[in-house]
């Protein structure tokens, strides 16, 4: 299977149609069925109920296009069997989520169904082999995948909390995974990422500020494992090798930034991490005077920028821009840490 440039930009253009004109359907859907977002909870922004339910037409669209490219362009079981390995525990986490968005969920149930979703999905790559930078040592690989999984899943869950916020960060981090795959001829990784950056274009129609909808837990959680899965399974293929292991991390420095700044300033406080807040990198830029349209701007911003640095990474090798991208990075923590967590 192998697709052109043009292919995939097609491949993109179709979902981010898909998904721009199946979100209002389910924005009328959320709204008949009364599932909103009500502003009843202090780390709540918002002032009016906002639908839910945007996070499922993130899933049919990338779920469907994904899975008619495989079969339309060349099918085999293998390939099939590749998409699914990522699409199943997605949709899987994803009900979990759209659970959480109806009823409430508590935050441990969640954290046991990320972890044992990671464990299955790090023996697959594990056993497929298909690790992108493997550390050749199978309990190494599964802690470093098992964290990675988990880890980015809740990050993206918590870059949630501004209109825009998540979907634009994932929509950097996959359009420049796709570069990177693309160049490395990684078809698969390729596909899923431009699908993904395509879904994410057509829901921030509707999702910029101000949202008409949200994503929701069950968006939320389901691009959390995809592209923490897509990232992982991505071979930067440059040395020296720490270059090959900073590239995923460079592509989502932006929602782990914002997740090290909550996480660290609520244990700070002695405030359990999973309690929500207005302590996060778009509640402290508003906090400073900054209006919430700029701060998605801002923040949208720093992902492009962390992202092409980790393609000019891959294109070039240099150390020197990993090393400037840390130290970017520690300078944005301490900017935001110091900037107050409460109003």
């Amino acid at each position: 299977m192998s697709y052109s440039f043009n292919q995939y930009l097609l491949l993109s253009f179709v979902t981010f149609l898909f998904v721009a004109a199946l979100t209002p359907l389910m924005r009328k859907i959320a709204i008949k069925t009364g599932v909103v977002d009500k502003p009843n909870a202090a780390h709540k922004t918002h002032k009016e109920p906002v639908p839910y339910l945007g996070g499922v037409a993130i899933v049919i669209g990338v779920v469907v296009i994904s899975l008619a490219a495989v079969l339309i362009k060349d099918f085999s079981t293998k390939n099939l069997l590749l998409a699914l390995s990522i699409l199943i525990p997605a949709k899987v986490m994803a009900f979990m989520g759209l659970i959480d968005d109806v009823k409430g969920l508590a935050p441990w149930p969640r954290l046991i169904v990320q972890t044992v979703t990671g464990l299955i999905v790090a023996g697959i790559l594990i056993a497929t082999k298909t690790i992108g930078t493997p550390a050749n040592n199978i309990v190494i690989d599964a802690f470093i995948t098992i964290f990675w999984i988990v880890g980015i899943t809740n990050s993206i869950n918590f870059f949630d909390n501004l209109d825009g916020g998540a979907a634009g960060a994932v929509a950097a981090a996959s359009f420049f995974s796709f570069l990177i795959a693309f160049a490395q001829g990684q078809i698969l990784v390729s596909a899923l990422a431009i699908v993904i950056a395509g879904a994410m274009i057509g829901f921030l129609l509707w999702n910029k500020v101000p949202a008409k909808i949200y994503m929701g837990d069950s968006g939320a959680l389901f691009l959390g494992i995809l592209i923490s899965v897509l990232t992982i399974r991505l071979n930067p293929n440059v040395k020296p090798v720490i270059n090959s292991w900073a590239v995923p991390v460079m592509l989502l420095a932006v929602p782990v930034l914002d997740t090290c700044v909550a996480v660290i300033s609520r244990l700070s406080r002695r405030i359990s991490p999973f309690t929500g807040g207005r302590d996060h990198l778009s509640h402290r830029l508003i906090r400073i005077g900054i209006e919430r349209k700029k701060a998605a701007l801002s923040l949208w911003t720093l992902s492009v920028v962390f992202a092409f640095g980790a393609y000019l990474v891959v294109k070039s090798g240099n150390s020197i821009i990993t090393l400037a991208s840390l130290i970017l990075w520690l300078g944005l923590f301490i900017f935001f840490i110091r900037i107050p967590a409460t109003d």
